[in-house]
């Protein structure tokens, strides 16, 4: 994000003289844009100019040679006999890369650099080093720690140096700078002409517009053409339709950019490479216009914007050679009279390595375009280049800034690097004004609730830089955004505009009355009530992502024919292995389970609530339909008709021990009723009645020991049990891990519509009866037990299974279950008469379906 220098904002607005990042950042929130953090150079205390005296280089035993110098600090020498700073101070310093006479940058005693790291004399190497010669890492001010910095060359000249001078106002490591969050529309404050008419607008003061020119070279006929040949313009928007040429001659390309420049190219967070380089980007960072020098021998007019051919590439500025894409705008030239053959650059992102400006370079093409955002922003992530140009243009550029950007560049040129600016100027000029936007002068009111008058809100739009034309005999006006506002596109954009400038204070906040008869529907207080009801078992809830692949698939042993593997395919997935959206929650919940095992938590009961996507084979292609037009019943029917059922689930697992082990003796593993005992809290909490079914071909479930969950009409709601060994294996789960996945949008379907009838709890005593059936192997206890039930008719209060046992006694092929009757009447005392009649009919009731005889 932006950096702000206080002392170059001053050159574009009015600043008070007291004006701190701190003010600043105040006054810049008011109108949108957001403080990141203030920086500072971390450094205190005294760094001075240093000269250095004398200097004498001591080998020492480990083969490292040292310097001992003398350093003329200035009023900061040590005092001699006469109390006079005469006396040069002793430094250590490893650096070999300056002499006797060469001013440096002296950290001395009681100093603080960025660490921190507080300097001290300190015996060292046989001497008393009394301070620290600094390097430009040791200050902050770049990544250079090879040698110490040698201000001359650096950019300043021993004219304007002397001993004792303070260091940090002359290196501007006492400047507070501030970084700046810039929303995505308001990309025209990626720029210190931005900033600078923002801060002008918070706070009133004069802003001088540094991108209003009006004595600019008009284009000549031997400027150095420019082509611009777009055959596959994106959305019909053509990727240039403003391009610039200028021309220096004779420049010093090896000349270091003046210090002032390299400072605020530092202070902006960007290196000090060349000459041309730098004023480059600080002109770009000054107005917001990305420019690009070339070395004018390597080129062959005409230049050609046009889109990349298939097989094409090109090696950038990075040193990486890159496969183009037909969809990439791309500056080329002509080398041997064949128009756009050789590829220059990336138009807007990045230039090649073949034309860049070099040590060598003494003439220099100046190029400064205006390109179409979404081209750019494209091409810059499709070859991962965020430069600093993409940025800028993906947000939106000035179309009339070319020109005046240009002029600066080669202003700079002239001045800097001794070059003579050609009379030669070429301007390929497409742009259009921006078409006005019919506004009503009542709909800031109407939109934000403030009595906005008539005069500010017309002040507002001209302020920003608007032309505002009344309608005759209405409140509408025609409104022309100014050039530097492409994201100004119609009324909402504007009414947000006067709400911004004259404060988002003044919005009223007023808390909407709830409309009578709201609350949470049935469906959400059933998720709601899951969720609690599960987390209070034990579980602990989780969010996996909804992304899998086909082997996940397969660690689920799901058979290949099974609908659970129709998935619907991403095209553009968040991780190459995972292209799939999950057709059931258990293959991602497992995966989570084994993160969990894998990193020492053996003893795991997690669950999840979400969406799952079922498509179907013969699922219809949802069709592209146009932006920006409403779509008719007939299409909407058919993007209704492509989108696949998305019903919401509830599944769990649980793994190891279900009660844990202590000094209250051995614990319990999970085994398959813990899964049972969580589909039945539901359906207690949900208020539906369920049935088991034993369910032996049910993925990823152990045959024999899963079972399907139904309501008493026969709707499948989901299934619960052990771990197929298989799957626990492919997820390195502990053994006999089990789980359970229900549809939670069935449950709350089969939610009884009446109000649920509460019982008369009745005072009368309880009485048992326990009966043992034998019956064969084949009956589940749960058809059995629903045999009981129902000949025990409405005095059986509750019915539990508390044995089962095989054997001899019982014969071969059978098997004895046990159950415990408690019963009770609502109207009376059951007498021993009437609880053997209940017992009786149960046990015939059994007999009549399955055969069941009751065990002696």
């Amino acid at each position: 994000m932006p950096n702000i220098a206080l002392p170059w904002l001053a050159e574009h607005v009015e600043v008070p003289s007291d004006l701190t990042a701190e003010r600043l950042a105040a006054a810049l929130v008011k109108v949108g844009l957001e403080e990141e953090t203030i920086h500072s150079s971390g450094v205190t205390g005294p760094l001075v100019v240093g000269r250095v005296v004398s200097l004498e280089k001591e080998p020492q035993k480990n083969g490292k040679v040292i310097n001992w110098c003398q350093v003329d600090v200035g009023q900061h020498n040590v005092l001699d006999g006469d109390g006079a700073p005469t006396i040069p101070r002793g430094i250590i310093c490893g650096a070999q890369n300056f002499v006797e006479g060469d001013y440096i940058v002296a950290a001395l005693p009681g100093a603080v650099l960025p660490g921190p790291f507080p300097i001290s004399s300190r015996k060292t190497y046989g001497h008393i080093s009394d301070g620290m010669i600094c390097s430009q890492r040791e200050l902050g001010l770049g990544d250079d720690h090879a040698g110490i910095i040698v201000l001359t060359s650096i950019g300043f000249e021993s004219a304007e140096l002397s001993p004792g001078q303070d260091a940090l106002e002359l290196l501007g490591l006492n400047e507070e700078i501030l970084e700046i969050n810039v929303t995505p529309d308001r990309g025209y404050c990626f720029s210190m002409r931005g900033v600078a008419r923002e801060f002008a607008h918070s706070t009133g003061a004069r802003f001088t517009d540094p991108g209003l020119r009006n004595d600019l070279p008009a284009p000549t006929a031997d400027g150095f053409a420019v082509l611009v040949e777009d055959e596959s313009p994106i959305h019909g928007k053509v990727g240039c339709d403003r391009f610039v040429t200028r021309i220096v001659r004779g420049i010093d390309a090896s000349a270091p950019a003046p210090r002032w420049m390299q400072k605020r190219l530092e202070q902006a967070g960007m290196r000090p490479i060349s000459l041309a380089v730098d004023v480059t980007n600080y002109v770009m960072l000054d107005l917001g216009q990305p420019l690009h020098a070339y070395d004018l021998a390597t080129l062959a007019a005409p230049i050609v914007v046009r889109r990349a051919r298939t097989g094409e590439k090109l090696t950038t500025l990075d040193d990486v050679t890159r496969s183009l894409d037909e969809q990439d705008l791309l500056i080329t030239d002509s080398p041997a009279g064949e128009r756009g053959s050789r590829v220059l650059g990336l138009a807007g992102v990045m230039g090649g390595a073949e034309t860049e400006v070099s040590g060598s370079t003494t003439d220099v093409l100046i190029e400064a375009a205006h390109f179409e955002q979404i081209s750019i922003a494209r091409t810059a992530r499709r070859h991962k280049l965020p430069s600093e140009a993409a940025k800028r243009f993906e947000r939106g550029v000035d179309p009339q800034l070319p020109a005046v950007a240009a002029q600066r560049v080669v202003d700079l040129l002239v001045q800097y690097g001794g070059g003579t600016a050609d009379s030669a100027v070429f301007d390929v000029n497409e742009t259009a004004s921006a078409p006005a936007i019919k506004f009503s002068l009542r709909d800031p009111e109407r939109l934000c609730g403030v009595a906005y008058t008539d005069e500010q809100v017309v002040g507002v739009l001209e302020q920003i830089g608007c032309q505002v034309n009344p309608v005759p005999n209405s409140s509408i006006v025609d409104v022309v955004p100014p050039s530097w506002r492409p994201d100004l596109t119609g009324a909402a954009e504007l009414v947000e505009e006067v709400a911004r400038l004259v404060g988002y204070d003044q919005i009223p906040s007023i808390l909407p009355v709830a409309p009578a008869g709201g609350g949470l529907t049935a469906a959400q207080k059933a998720r709601r009530t899951v969720s609690r009801a599960l987390a209070e078992a034990g579980y602990t809830e989780v969010l996996t992502y909804p992304f899998v692949s086909q082997a996940h698939y397969d660690e689920l042993g799901l058979p290949e024919d099974d609908e659970r593997r129709v998935s619907l395919a991403l095209r553009n997935p968040l991780a190459g292995d995972r292209p799939l959206i999950r057709t059931n929650l258990l293959v991602t919940l497992l995966d989570a389970a084994r993160r969990n095992v894998a990193r020492g938590n053996s003893d795991v009961a997690l669950f999840e609530q979400s969406l799952v996507t079922r498509p179907t084979k013969d699922l219809p292609v949802a069709p592209q339909l146009p932006p920006a037009i409403k779509p008719s019943d007939e299409e909407l029917a058919a993007l209704h008709a492509g989108v696949p059922a998305q019903p919401r689930h509830v599944a769990g697992v649980i793994a190891g021990a279900a009660t844990p082990s202590g000094w209250w003796g051995n614990g319990r593993a999970a085994d398959w009723t813990d899964a049972f005992a969580a589909v039945d809290l539901i359906a207690q909490r949900v208020g539906v009645s369920v049935r088991r079914v034993a369910d032996n071909a049910q993925a990823p479930f152990h045959p024999g020991r899963c079972a399907r969950f139904e309501t008493e009409n026969g709707v499948v709601l989901g299934y619960a049990g052990e771990l197929h060994p298989r799957v626990i294996e492919a997820f390195s789960l502990p053994a006999r891990a089990v789980a359970f996945e229900i549809d939670l949008d069935a449950f709350v379907a089969a939610q009884p519509e009446d109000p649920y009838q509460a019982r008369e709890v009745s005072t009368y005593p309880l009485a048992k009866e326990d009966i043992a059936l034998v019956v064969d192997m084949d009956v589940s206890a749960q058809e059995l037990r629903e045999a009981v039930i129902e000949g025990a008719g409405d005095a059986l209060e509750s019915l539990e299974l508390f044995d089962v046992f095989h054997g001899e006694q019982v014969g071969e092929g059978k098997k004895s279950l046990a159950f415990a009757l408690r019963l009770r009447a609502s109207d009376r005392t059951l007498t021993a008469e009437d609880t053997a009649a209940i017992r009786e009919s149960a046990v015939k009731v059994a007999a009549t379906r399955f055969g069941a005889v009751l065990r002696a």
